[in-house]
């Protein structure tokens, strides 16, 4: 289902008719976030069934698991896999590790494979709901699932090809976000790109300049002379170079089109926005120069990440109260978790992996009423009809692949991933974060920097010792190697056992080089030594800003489809017929007729609603517009404009009002005639 579509809600129906209606006793719920747990614990509280008017938890008994304490009387358990995982272990959990996404956190270094447990037999649940499940059916954490002998259902909005492999392609429900924005259950967005000469082309900064030199791991400053001339290109920014210029630009440009162009109503009134940024230090940098672009206090803009203080606090204030207006996060809120008010989504960090990119747009495809909008962002004068998809970095020209982060250990210090390598935790998620972070740095180094690695390596680059991770990483690696292990001619002849063997000696030989401390402390050392160098030397200038050209072609292919659902029905929906057939005097439409035609407009192959086709022509149309559609009347608004009766399109209420008042007028003139 498409995020914001109500996966949750779904989740709890079925959860509620099966403990009414079926021998069901205890369903288990598991998320990978302490986050997610809260808001699913939250959803029960607040369902209310079809067929019953009491609440679901005074109904059913719910526990969310704060400890490995369960409930003998809980029917419905919400539990992170972390927590159940180390239930199962009988080990102690580190409660951080719960508030990570499970493809992102630290797995933990005990081993083995999870044992019978008497405790918690494997018939405990007659029914296990995977929410996120593209984050939480693989590494160590599948071993909870392949414990549990129960039925297995995945909700997820971005399956990748090892879901559907997991779950042996069984979809069972289908429900795309284009269906979704169709039944006014998701809103749609436009994207509006702002493109810079820093962004798109780098800059340079000559030899002999004095530049800030920034350590990453402090942020510690000191002023030097650059030794050579610095050249850098938009890849480079906020990792090796830190353009403030080019984060003020996109700033001031953002702030300045928030009132002309992006939400013309709202005034000086900021729309709650997030920001995703590369990294914490970006993050950082983004929240001191908006301060200083819009003017504002902390309260205004907040960090909200992994790493930052309160982080579930600020998230509340951010999704119930005015303040902050902005949030820029790198990871925590680009998936997963609730915010319904966001009207814009800033891109300042590029994303290749489709099914991240497709959550991140999730954070603003849910819908709110025009009242509890309106309780955090007072200016909006309707129900959210639409997100604003601010793309500073080429984000939607990007390629996309479908490919999983190698990253796996995010949380866990280079230094202790290398120990841990070390100390025989060779695990494929160890093996394979430690080859990412050294791809990265092997990226960044100089040639003298190589050099002074490949001393400590045996003369061998450190792009050798990563391709011998990565060929660890490899099941084509291991039959290759099985084969000259072992004399055999062909992949055929290969048995498991020797597969096996080949695999640990390639093991064997990628971590050997890390047991020498000389090269450990050199990468350690380098990587340290590693400042970003802060170009307060070039200016940014803004080179195009437009809503994107996808955007108006959406938009033009919807008034497509609603015009060809004029014509082709024009005769057989009572509504369409009275402005086509009918002489004007004998107009007459009723509520009901209306109501009909915008119910019939979301059904295939047209699947549009009034915001939609509003939206569209406000791309297309700017200046032939007015307002926005606000009630369900504000169809006849749009037929009229569609058939060519109307030339503006103006809200429906705005129109009567108008004849009342001049009618009005025209019986006051003719009083005093």
């Amino acid at each position: 289902m498409a995020t914001g579509a109500g996966k949750t809600f779904t989740a709890i129906t079925s959860i509620y008719r099966l403990l009414k209606y079926t021998k069901a006793k205890r369903v288990l719920f598991l998320v990978d976030t302490t986050n997610l747990g809260k808001q699913a614990e939250q959803e029960l509280q607040a369902f209310v069934p079809q067929d019953d008017k009491n609440i679901f938890t005074n109904l059913y008994s719910v526990q969310r698991l704060t400890s490995s304490y369960i409930d003998p009387s809980a029917q419905v358990c919400i539990s992170t896999i972390q927590r159940m995982y180390s239930i199962l272990k009988g080990i102690e959990l580190d409660e951080r590790n719960e508030e990570i996404a499970s493809e992102q956190g630290t797995l933990p270094d005990d081993g083995g494979t999870i044992a019978y447990n008497a405790g918690l037999p494997i018939e405990e649940f007659d029914l296990i709901i995977i929410d996120e499940c593209h984050r939480s059916i693989y590494n160590l954490w599948k071993q909870v699932l392949d414990y549990f002998d129960t039925f297995l259902v995945g909700l997820t909005a971005t399956p990748d090809a090892r879901t559907f492999g997991f779950f042996n392609k069984n979809v069972v429900s289908e429900y795309g976000y284009e269906d979704a924005v169709a039944d006014g259950v998701n809103v749609p967005y436009d994207v509006y790109k702002i493109e810079t000469e820093i962004t798109s082309r780098g800059a340079c900064i000559e030899a002999r300049e004095f530049v800030d030199k920034r350590s990453r791991v402090t942020r510690a400053k000191r002023w030097e002379q650059l030794d050579e001339e610095i050249e850098y290109s938009g890849n480079d920014l906020d990792r090796k170079v830190v353009s403030e210029d080019q984060i003020r630009t996109v700033l001031a440009t953002m702030k300045e089109k928030f009132r002309t162009e992006i939400f013309p109503e709202r005034g000086d009134e900021v729309p709650k926005t997030l920001v995703f940024a590369k990294t914490d230090s970006h993050a950082d940098d983004i929240i001191r120069i908006a301060r200083e672009v819009f003017n504002e206090g902390n309260e205004f803009i907040r960090k909200i990440t992994y790493n930052a203080e309160n982080p579930s606090n600020f998230l509340s204030d951010f999704r119930t109260g005015y303040y902050p207006r902005i949030v820029v996060t790198v990871d925590m809120i680009a998936t997963g978790t609730d915010v319904k008010p966001i009207e814009c989504l800033v891109f300042m960090r590029n994303i290749r992996s489709r099914n991240y990119f497709e959550q991140m747009i999730g954070r603003g495809t849910r819908t709110l009423g025009k009242d509890d909008l309106q309780r955090v962002t007072p200016a909006a004068k309707t129900n959210k009809t639409h997100f604003v998809v601010v793309d500073a970095v080429d984000v939607f020209d990007t390629t996309k692949s479908d490919s999983h982060p190698l990253e796996r250990k995010k949380s866990t210090p280079f230094k202790d991933l290398m120990m841990q390598t070390v100390m025989g935790n060779h695990s494929e998620d160890n093996l394979s974060s430690l080859a990412n972070r050294l791809t990265r740095l092997d990226k960044e180094l100089s040639s003298t920097e190589q050099d002074r690695i490949s001393q400590q390596n045996n003369g061998l680059p450190l792009k050798d010792a990563v391709k011998k991770l990565f060929d660890a990483l490899n099941p084509d690696k291991y039959l290759e190697k099985a084969k000259a292990m072992f004399g055999k001619a062909n992949e055929t002849e290969v048995t498991n056992d020797e597969v096996e063997a080949a695999k640990q000696e390639l093991v064997k030989q990628a971590v050997q080089p890390f047991d020498n401390p000389g090269l450990r402390d050199t990468i350690l050392k380098i990587r340290e030594e590693h400042d970003q160098i802060i170009d307060t030397i070039n200016l940014d200038t803004v080179t195009s800003l437009c809503f994107d050209p996808k955007s108006k072609e959406r938009a033009l292919n919807d008034i497509k489809k609603f015009k060809d659902f004029l014509e082709q029905n024009k005769d057989k929906i009572d509504a369409l017929q009275v402005f086509y057939n009918q002489p004007y005097h004998r107009r007459t439409l009723t509520f009901e007729m209306v109501k009909d035609l915008v119910e019939k407009l979301k059904y295939p192959p047209y699947s549009l609603n009034t915001e939609r086709i509003w939206r569209a022509y406000e791309i297309t149309e700017e200046s032939k517009v007015k307002g926005n559609a606000q009630a369900l009347t504000d169809a006849v608004s749009l037929v009229r404009h569609g058939i060519g009766l109307d030339d503006m399109l103006v809200p429906f209420a705005v129109v009567v009002e108008k004849r009342s008042v001049g009618k009005k007028w025209l019986q006051d003139s003719i009083v005093k005639l």
